[in-house]
């Protein structure tokens, strides 16, 4: 009995990990290509993983689905977002839904949450469904007519953020898509590059990259500032997301938000609300192409239950391979590849020790490959997402939203959103390859296919 006790009382391990650099440790390699490193010390060192950057400064990977729901939802009130995530993300988003922590979170959360309740999402169907047919009324007048190379991914950029504009905040900013798309580009990449290198120059100073984010922030600005003054001179009640955010009123004071706060969450969910499902199209086009069979088998479903009519949200029950096609899209190449969090307290998880104060991160491109949970992980299979074999696995070897209390608000918007654009654009063309060419992957915030996705169409 006493054997057992002092079994119990025992420190828990040390998580194994890689050496590094004397002084810099394994920062270098993972700031370079933060993908390949993490896949390989998980494969050399297991599935929970101690790495250092510089003597002060050691972080954590944690693969194990058991451990992944540890810091994100059984003990997630120790882990919080880092400040050296926050910071960077913040230079854009401000206080917003993403970077905000504690009562202020939560006070946000509740107010936002109507706008995705499934009712609500059920009248978005239509919105969705039209915008994808101009876009494919506008590729059969271009890229189908001229066979030329396109870039796939801009497209679907386009086409999402003037869907979350459309939906979210009753507002049309198809004028702006282009130049939208092209600044967020510019300004994720300088998050990212500030996430990897924190001892950079503050933004305030005036080097060549701060000068060009600036430029591209006051650019998403102009866009979302114009949503916020056009509703502002038309106050009525639309229902959407817009009018629940400017119409809150504090429960204790009674005042409005203010127009700071409705900008930070304007900004943080036009861009969440579009650009994590535009790389997941983005992917599963590419993914179908590579596999014909998978796109045959696509597109005999929808010719059976819609015949070439455009889908609705009830259509969507009757279409279990169009949602199995981007669930796997979404496992192969999740957007999120990898969330960020900091333990308040020491704690353990899969019986390693993580210390106090420590960074952590929990990568769904990692544990989504595992092979105790997915069989040829690296390969397309949808199938794989069948009721019952979905069943058997545990809950966190799948995560692509995230989990937990701060799991992605938009979940459900962007997994019908996915479904009805590949339903209307799959009907009528299938993007193939313009080379044989593999992309590189872009970790640059969200996972991308570096330099875009060049692709021609092909009819079915």
């Amino acid at each position: 009995m006493e054997a057992v006790s002092k079994l119990q009382r025992r420190r828990p391990e040390v998580p194994p990990g890689p050496r590094g650099q004397w002084l810099f440790g394994s920062g270098p390699e993972a700031s370079r290509d933060p993908l390949a490193f993490y896949r390989r010390v998980w494969r050399e060192h297991g599935d929970v993983v101690r790495m250092r950057a510089l003597p002060w400064f050691q972080w954590y990977l944690v693969a194990h689905p058991a451990g992944v729901e540890r810091v994100l939802q059984t003990n997630q009130s120790n882990y919080r977002k880092p400040k050296l995530f926050v910071r960077p993300l913040g230079l854009v988003t401000g206080n917003g839904l993403v970077t905000s922590e504690g009562e202020f979170w939560r006070r946000q959360r509740r107010l936002a949450q109507p706008a995705f309740h499934r009712q609500r999402l059920a009248l978005l169907g239509e919105t969705m469904t039209r915008a994808a047919a101009r876009m494919v009324e506008g590729w059969a007048g271009t890229h189908a007519r001229t066979g030329e190379p396109f870039d796939v991914a801009e497209e679907m950029s386009r086409l999402t953020v003037r869907i979350a504009a459309e939906t979210l905040f009753s507002a049309d900013i198809t004028p702006d898509a282009a130049r939208f798309g092209d600044a967020l580009k510019v300004a994720l990449e300088n998050i990212s590059h500030r996430m990897r290198y924190p001892f950079v120059a503050p933004e305030f100073v005036p080097t060549a990259r701060s000068r060009v984010f600036r430029a591209a922030r006051r650019t998403l600005d102009e866009v979302v500032e114009g949503i916020i003054r056009a509703r502002r001179r038309d106050t009525a009640d639309r229902g959407d997301l817009l009018s629940m955010l400017m119409l809150a009123r504090d429960e204790e004071t009674g005042e409005a938000m203010d127009d700071r706060q409705v900008r930070d969450e304007v900004m943080t969910l036009l861009i969440a609300g579009h650009e994590t499902t535009a790389a997941g199209l983005t992917w599963a086009w590419y993914l179908l192409a590579r596999n014909p069979a998978a796109g045959e088998r696509l597109r005999a479903e929808l010719s059976a239950v819609l015949g070439g009519r455009a889908p609705s949200v009830e259509d969507l029950p009757s279409l279990p391979y169009t949602r199995m096609v981007f669930d796997e899209t979404l496992r192969l190449y999740p957007p999120a590849w990898g969330q960020p969090r900091q333990s308040v307290a020491a704690d353990e998880v899969c019986g390693y020790r993580i210390e106090g104060g420590r960074m952590l991160i929990v990568s769904q491109y990692i544990t989504h490959r595992h092979p105790d949970y997915w069989e040829r992980p690296e390969e397309f299979i949808p199938e794989r997402f069948s009721p019952e074999l979905s069943a058997a696995r545990p809950r966190f070897a799948y995560f692509p939203f995230g989990g937990g209390a701060r799991q992605c608000i938009g979940n459900r918007f962007a997994l019908m959103e996915a479904q009805m654009v590949i339903a209307t654009v799959a009907q009528h063309f299938l993007p193939a390859p313009a080379d044989e060419a593999e992309p590189e992957l872009d970790a640059t915030f969200t996972l991308r296919p570096r330099g875009g996705l060049r692709m021609r169409l092909q009819q079915p």
